[in-house]
């Protein structure tokens, strides 16, 4: 099957096409091969570039957009504008092309590619029973957060200041770069959800091609813009 992934619930616009199959027994139950995809870092421009990149992953791989059998979008948790980018951009092409569109939490993307070799060597090695902590960046100096064991999510997501994040029995941390460093853990070299760790989420859903849910973002906040609003109507009292 051919898969569309994106994500716009970090600082970057991650788009991708992505080769799904069933794997050859219960060890490999799915088998995900990356054919294109595209990065760019920068929290202003989601809406800008993610239908170019879009399109320039389709003409790399030579693929036209009727051969795409499904997509997966990253849910977050993000920030309110750019999160709705993605989801929307998504939910548009579904509709257009008539093919189902799952969500996929954006941290358990990047727990997923934590836990795939990602090309290089990780600098630490997780015992099966080790628990891993996933941070993005939740902007107001807080992090968006998520706790992880044998790949599935034992806590979260929620959001608070790093100072507030209880690591639980985490013994590694991925994601932001900008925040990892917070946490006196091994970091693992996964910052932001690939399309491949964004498919390897929802792989059984999609393979089976059951009815997607409805795509729910996670926001786990009030937008900047209501927040800043009742701030003001905290100072004035009207």
């Amino acid at each position: 099957m051919l898969v569309l992934a994106v994500d716009t619930a970090t600082p970057a616009v991650t788009a991708g096409l992505v080769d799904l199959e069933q794997g050859a027994d219960a060890a490999n139950p799915v088998r995900v091969r990356t054919v294109a995809s595209r990065v760019r870092v920068d929290p202003r421009a989601h809406a800008e570039v993610l239908t170019p990149q879009i399109l320039e992953c389709l003409t790399e791989a030579g693929r036209s957009r009727t051969e795409i059998d499904a997509i997966v979008v990253g849910v977050g948790p993000g920030p309110f504008t750019g999160l709705r980018v993605g989801m929307a951009t998504a939910a548009a092409f579904g509709d257009a092309l008539g093919i189902p569109v799952y969500g996929a939490c954006s941290l358990d993307a990047i727990a997923a590619d934590a836990a795939v070799d990602p090309a290089v060597p990780p600098p630490v090695e997780l015992p099966p029973e080790a628990e891993l902590l996933v941070v993005t960046d939740a902007r107001r100096r807080e992090v968006y957060w998520a706790r992880y064991r044998e790949g599935a999510r034992v806590a979260g997501p929620e959001v608070c200041k790093p100072s507030d994040l209880d690591a639980g029995e985490a013994t590694a941390i991925a994601g932001s770069a900008s925040h990892v460093d917070f946490f006196d853990l091994p970091v693992l070299p996964a910052e932001t959800p690939s399309p491949a760790g964004l498919v390897r989420v929802v792989a059984a859903e999609v393979l089976s091609r059951s009815v997607p849910e409805p795509l729910v973002p996670l926001y786990l906040r009030r937008p900047d813009a209501v927040e800043n609003a009742y701030r003001r109507l905290d100072r004035t009292g009207e």
